[in-house]
């Protein structure tokens, strides 16, 4: 047999160990296409959430606030837009504190439902972090087993002989740790970058609440107000 290499390892693997091999190779594939797809999309969703919070910090009502970010689309214009719907919907019919909790509410889904699709992915990364071991392994395991059914046969021990398939069944379990370390890093990775995302979402969904009670408070202060002026009439 000539010199040993990866690729001729693979060549001359059995059937079996060459489908593990593939499937790993597959798995690893998948992992850095999340990866360079999910820092796209994160990179992308925390410049806009920080870049609205940054256009409404000195703004005084929820109007002003859809005004200022104008017709852009993200997680903050839809918690804007859910508290001014209730605030519209409850007006002369709930008191103040009845508004805040239902706008609260729709604000609360908006941020789960942000939550659940910024991890979409990562639920495959944890997969093949936490199976291509054991699927690399089973593919060690199949072409030992494969080796010493040839050593059988062959009727000896020559180490010449055993090495070549030991070290095809040993290439399995290789590339399934190269599948699988970075897929366990990456998914670490993201699980701390999505956990400051959704910081920013629940600071998004504060300020909206924020502008909705000031809006409450206004309103309330001039209903008042007129009430005044009208008794001293």
């Amino acid at each position: 047999m000539g010199e040993l290499s990866p690729w001729s390892m693979f060549m001359s693997a059995d059937v079996v160990v060459k489908a593990v091999m593939i499937g790993l190779a597959f798995a690893s594939l998948i992992t850095w296409t999340v990866f360079i797809a999910k820092m796209i999309e994160l990179s992308v969703i925390q410049r806009k959430v920080r870049s609205a919070l940054n256009r409404i910090s000195d703004v005084r009502s929820l109007s002003e606030a859809q005004f200022a970010l104008g017709s852009k689309q993200g997680v903050l214009p839809a918690l804007l837009a859910a508290s001014m719907r209730e605030a519209r919907l409850s007006a002369g019919i709930s008191s103040d504190a009845g508004i805040k909790e239902r706008a609260a509410s729709s604000c609360a889904e908006i941020v789960r439902a942000e939550s659940r699709r910024v991890r979409v992915g990562m639920g495959l990364l944890a997969t093949i972090g936490a199976t291509s071991p054991f699927v690399g392994l089973f593919g060690t395991v199949w072409g030992i087993m494969n080796s010493f059914i040839g050593i059988s046969k062959a009727q000896t021990t020559n180490l010449a002989v055993v090495a070549p398939g030991i070290a095809e069944a040993l290439l399995a379990t290789a590339i399934g740790l190269v599948a699988a370390i970075p897929a366990v890093i990456i998914y670490n990775h993201f699980a701390r970058v999505t956990k400051g995302y959704i910081e920013l979402v629940n600071r998004a969904s504060g300020a909206a609440a924020r502008l909705l009670s000031r809006d409450l408070d206004r309103t309330h202060v001039s209903s008042h107000g007129g009430s005044h002026s009208r008794a001293a009439e």
